[in-house]
C-alpha cells in the first residue's frame, strides 16, 4: 500500500530532515496519530514527491527523514472543470469528488440559474474550495493539488472558452439538450479538455447559445440527468477510461 501523503511547501533534499507542522502537522500527528517509524510521502502539491520516515513525533508536529525526491509527470490531457456554483450543502462535495476523480484546475462559475450567489463572498467561497481540494487530494494521494481559480462570470467563461479553443482544446458543455455524445469527442487526441457543468436549474438558453458560439460542444454525458455536484466526477471517470489518464 502506498504511504499516506501530506503536503509541505518546501521539501528538502534527500538526507535532510523535513518538519511537518501547522494544519498538515496537526492532521498527521493528532488526527492520524502518526508515530515514529511510519512511512509518509511528502508532496509540495505541484508534482514533487518525497518518501520519508517519521523520526520524531510531538503534538501537531512531525520530523521526517527524507529518503528521496522525484517528480510526478502531469497526466495528459489536462482537465479543467468549470463548475457552476452548487447549493451550499453540496458545494464542497462537488470539489472533493472532482479532485478525487482527477481534475487539474477548478473554475467556480456564477451561472444565471445558480441558487448560490458569491458576488459578495467570493474570497470566502474560493478558500473553502481550495481547502476541500487539498483535503481530497491528500485522501486520494495526489501529487498535484488542483488549482481553484477566481470566480468567473459568464463573460469570463466565454473568454476562457475562446482562448482554449484557439489552442486546440476540447470544450464540452454537459447538458441534456446535447445532440452529440461526450464519448464521441476527440478526447484522446487533445492535450487539454474543459468540462462545463451547469447549476441545479440547468444552463439557460442564452448561456447555451453563447457557449456554442464561443466554440463549446454541447454534449450529452449519459442516459440519465446527474446532479451538478456529481456530473464532473462522472465525466472525469469516463475521460479516464477513454484516454491514457488511467
Amino acid at each position: 500500500m502506498a504511504a499516506t501523503v501530506f503536503y509541505l511547501d518546501d521539501i528538502p533534499e534527500p538526507g535532510a530532515v523535513a518538519v511537518l507542522d501547522g494544519p498538515e502537522g496537526r492532521h498527521a500527528a493528532t488526527v492520524r496519530r502518526t508515530r515514529v517509524g511510519e512511512l509518509i510521502t511528502l508532496s509540495d502539491g505541484h508534482g514533487v514527491l518525497a518518501d520519508s520516515e517519521v523520526i520524531a513525533a510531538a503534538k501537531d508536529r512531525l520530523e521526517l527523514a527524507v529518503r528521496n525526491r522525484r517528480l510526478a509527470e502531469p497526466v495528459i490531457p489536462q482537465v479543467t472543470v468549470v463548475q457552476a456554483l452548487p447549493k451550499s450543502d453540496r458545494s464542497e462535495l462537488a470539489v472533493e469528488l472532482m479532485t478525487e476523480a482527477g481534475a487539474d484546475l477548478i473554475v467556480p462559475w456564477q451561472a444565471t440559474r445558480c441558487v448560490a450567489n458569491w458576488e459578495a463572498k467570493a474570497a470566502k467561497g474560493i478558500e473553502k474550495w481550495r481547502t476541500a481540494a487539498k483535503s481530497a487530494a491528500r485522501q486520494s494521494r495526489r501529487a498535484y493539488i488542483p488549482e481553484v481559480a477566481g470566480l468567473h462570470r459568464t463573460r469570463d467563461l466565454l473568454e476562457l472558452v475562446r482562448a482554449a479553443k484557439a489552442d486546440g482544446a476540447v470544450v464540452a458543455a454537459l447538458h441534456e439538450s446535447g445532440t452529440g455524445k461526450f464519448t464521441e469527442l476527440p478526447l484522446a487526441r487533445s492535450k487539454e479538455v474543459i468540462l462545463i457543468v451547469g447549476p441545479e436549474g440547468g444552463l439557460d438558453d442564452a448561456e447555451l447559445t453563447a457557449l456554442a458560439d464561443a466554440g463549446a460542444d454541447i454534449v450529452l454525458l449519459g442516459p440519465t440527468v446527474l446532479r451538478t455536484s456529481t456530473a464532473a466526477a462522472v465525466a472525469l471517470g469516463a475521460l479516464g477510461a477513454l484516454t491514457k489518464r488511467w
